[in-house]
């Protein structure tokens, strides 16, 4: 036999190489087969990875639906305590309740927005979360159908884990009260128009002060002063306006002027008229200038003033109810009738022996008897202060005015005070409801579970078919087929570091189409506030702290020192130490993990192997009869292709935006 492949001389026969060629070319071939033949076969598995992608990918857009209503819920919520907050600082300044009427209404308004939009998103998401395993696996099937090609027919779809939602949205659902603001907000309108009109009293007061004291022209104290009782211009300043001045300025000046006057005054006259005259002004100068020195004018920093100054009488019926009445310094003499009472020792009828000193109510009481000389009595008393007290060349003329206006301004600055207290109070109130806001919504955000949240299990079948190419097997080998295959993968849902939820959002309120705000006024920053909180949702205190902050910021120029300032100043303190957690904002992407880590997870830890859960499986037709054969419940079929969430408001316009879902759409990128 070997002489078929060897000749004579030991070397290879046309046969021998001939057959050597052909198991050559044969074994080529057959290799070629099998590496396709592998090849092909493990196709099945990049199959069942990109369909357990494809279900997990559903369930990333989901989580960044929720994630988006979250921040809005949040946002809006922050926006309307921020806005009543400032209703509540602006209430504070008297002059401005109308504004903080404004403010408060539009803060509650946003509120009963929020309130609003997350009662319906949270019916919106669950019924969304409900239709998320159809989703699922309507997404994951229509993976597999894309890689049926080149005569490969695949089935299966993913399966979501958990089967059914252990999502909790109970947290975006809180209600914020804001009944207790809002009360207090009325409260500190009534009390800051309370003090705005005590306050505006209180000027006018000051104002007619001054102006007696120093503006009305051509007669005033100053200029009294100055003229008839000589004063330097340190014993006389001047005050331009009535910022400068106060009513201690006038009360230093009187006790200058009587000071002067008395020094000056001397009893003595040619007739006993005018040593009568004299007599009385000498008398009405020392108590005057007695009375003026009794008197005080304090203002403390609470607002309390502790005032007297002094009202000088006008006539003899207030001169009786004065000491110049009681006291005992005019001189008696003992004359042919009895005791006879003297405006001055000097006087002509002054003949009899020295009887000591009476006082004017003793001589209208009948102990002592009038001179018929100088004619001294009450009434001669009262006119010295009644011919300079009528006239508006009298000292005493500017100086009452000045005492009633000081009257009058104790009393404005009492109420004032009182209001001003009030106000306090109220707005410590104001910032403890403003606190126990913000923490109603702190308390936490929804816990996403939704099916998925574990992770998806792709289970991907080829059927046996497949000719292998005939240029491979027609000239070698027998034609043969791709036998039947089953594929298991499973994707879970990691943070994708490259990526940020803020720009969602942004993109987010782009699209809202929000339109011009209709608020005006002093609201203008209300669309711009509720933006920064919306997109800043993620770094939460911060954010928060730093819009809330420049949103009242806004109000700077009208606050001055004011309880408002005040106020406004705790709230921006309150509002950077808040209980807001950092939201993590990186989108989520599908990445693949171990499918027994999964199957564990959701219960399946009694299946010893991949393989074993794999043959549990029916031979099915359709990826829903997969599904169902593990228990899980799919719904019938959502209504229609879209989900409206929520009707969304947009803050401070007459815009609403309806937010709708494209369930075709919802596996594609989040």
């Amino acid at each position: 036999m070997l002489s078929v492949f060897l000749d004579d001389e030991d070397g290879f026969t046309t046969v021998a190489v001939a057959l050597a060629l052909l198991l050559s070319l044969t074994l080529v071939f057959a290799a070629a087969s099998a590496g396709w033949v592998g090849s092909r076969s493990a196709e099945i598995q990049n199959v069942a990875d990109a369909t357990a992608m494809a279900g997990a990918n559903a369930v990333a857009g989901f989580s960044t639906i929720v994630q988006v209503v979250d921040a809005c819920s949040l946002s809006l919520g922050l926006t309307g305590i921020i806005v009543l907050g400032a209703g509540l600082v602006v209430a504070c300044v008297p002059g401005l309740t109308a504004v903080g009427t404004q403010v408060s209404a539009a803060g509650k308004r946003v509120l009963d927005v929020r309130a609003s939009f997350v009662r319906s998103a949270v019916a919106g998401i669950e019924r969304l979360e409900d239709a998320l395993p159809l989703i699922v696996v309507a997404n994951s099937s229509s993976c597999v159908a894309a890689n049926c090609e080149d005569g490969l027919s695949y089935a299966g779809c993913a399966i979501p884990f958990p089967q059914r939602s252990e999502s909790d949205f109970s947290a975006l659902a809180v209600e914020v009260d804001d009944a207790g603001m809002d009360e207090l907000s009325g409260q500190m309108r009534e009390a800051s128009e309370e003090a705005g009109e005590a306050h505006e009293r209180m000027s006018d007061a000051l104002e007619r002060g001054w102006l007696a004291d120093c503006g009305s022209r051509p007669y005033s104290l100053f200029e009294r002063a100055g003229s008839l009782g000589g004063l330097s211009a340190s014993q006389n300043p001047y005050h331009p306006t009535s910022d400068t001045w106060g009513f201690g300025v006038a009360l230093a000046r009187a006790r200058s002027y009587y000071a002067a006057r008395l020094a000056g005054e001397v009893v003595q006259g040619d007739t006993a008229e005018e040593l009568t005259d004299a007599a009385c002004r000498r008398a009405f100068y020392e108590f005057a200038l007695r009375e003026v020195r009794a008197g005080y004018w304090m203002e403390s920093a609470d607002g309390s003033v502790d005032a007297k100054m002094p009202s000088l009488p006008r006539n003899a019926e207030e001169t009786r109810r004065t000491s110049l009445y009681s006291q005992r310094v005019w001189p008696c003499t003992n004359e042919t009738g009895g005791r006879v009472l003297h405006s001055a020792s000097s006087c002509p009828g002054a003949l009899g022996s020295p009887s000591g000193a009476a006082s004017l109510e003793e001589l209208d009481a009948g102990s002592v008897a009038s001179c018929p000389s100088c004619q001294m009595d009450v009434g001669e008393m009262g006119r010295v202060a009644a011919a300079s007290t009528s006239i508006e060349n009298g000292f005493e003329h500017h100086w009452r005015a000045v005492v009633e206006a000081s009257e009058d301004y104790r009393a404005a600055r009492s109420e004032w005070s009182e209001a001003e207290a009030k106000t306090r109070e109220l707005a410590e109130e104001g910032e403890g409801a403003f606190d126990e806001a913000l923490d109603q919504l702190s308390a936490g955000g929804p816990r996403l579970c939704p099916p998925g949240a574990w992770g998806c299990v792709a289970v991907v079948s080829r059927s046996g078919g497949g000719a292998l190419p005939s240029e491979l097997t027609e000239a070698f080998l027998e034609p043969a087929n791709l036998p039947a295959g089953i594929a298991v993968s499973a994707a879970a849902l990691a943070p994708d570091q490259d990526t940020s939820g803020g720009n969602v959002l942004s993109s987010f309120l782009d699209s809202l189409g929000a339109g011009d705000s209709v608020v005006g006024g002093s609201l203008d920053g209300l669309l711009e506030l509720w933006g920064s909180l919306l997109v800043g949702y993620g770094s939460a205190c911060e954010g928060i702290a730093e819009a809330g902050g420049s949103f009242l910021d806004e109000f700077d120029g009208v606050l001055g020192g004011t309880t408002g300032s005040w106020l406004k100043g705790r709230l921006k303190d309150a509002l950077g130490t808040t209980g807001f957690a950092p939201v993590d904002m990186r989108l989520r992407k599908p990445v693949l993990t171990n499918t027994q880590d999964v199957l564990d997870q959701g219960g399946y830890d009694d299946v010893g192997t991949i393989r074993e859960f794999v043959s549990r499986l029916p031979d099915a037709t359709t990826p829903y009869e997969f599904v169902r054969s593990l228990g899980v419940e799919l719904p019938d079929g959502a209504s229609g292709t879209k989900i409206t969430i929520a009707e969304l408001e947009i803050p401070g316009t007459e815009v609403s935006v309806p937010l709708t879902i494209d369930l075709s759409t919802l596996g594609g990128s989040p």
